[in-house]
């Protein structure tokens, strides 16, 4: 009985998780920056594009978290160098600038 209960314990928790961290649909962010809760997709392609100077963007993603919104971006550079930015979608604020690997 014990491992039942354990089992259904994790599979809610990582339900519950994967619900944290949903994209949002492409149709909802013009909704979204109108009520001025995020930045426009545009601002943050721009402002990728600035820290990686002739880099190709490949997709960009913009995820409801539990702590707000969060845009992904990822770029790809002419040497073949691809690196995620993830910015906080409601200030614009770099959170991280790292290269893949």
């Amino acid at each position: 009985m014990k491992t039942l209960t354990a089992l259904f314990t994790a599979a809610a928790l990582t339900l519950t998780a994967g619900l944290a961290q949903a994209d949002v649909r492409v149709d909802q962010i013009p909704q979204l920056v109108k009520e001025g809760k995020i930045k426009p997709l545009e601002s943050m392609n721009d402002e990728a594009l600035k820290l990686h100077p002739g880099a190709t963007i490949t997709d960009t993603d913009l995820d409801n978290h539990f702590n707000g919104y969060e845009y992904e971006v990822e770029l790809k550079t002419a040497d073949g160098k691809e690196f995620d930015v993830d910015f906080d979608a409601t200030t614009g604020k770099v959170l991280s600038n790292k290269q893949d690997t």
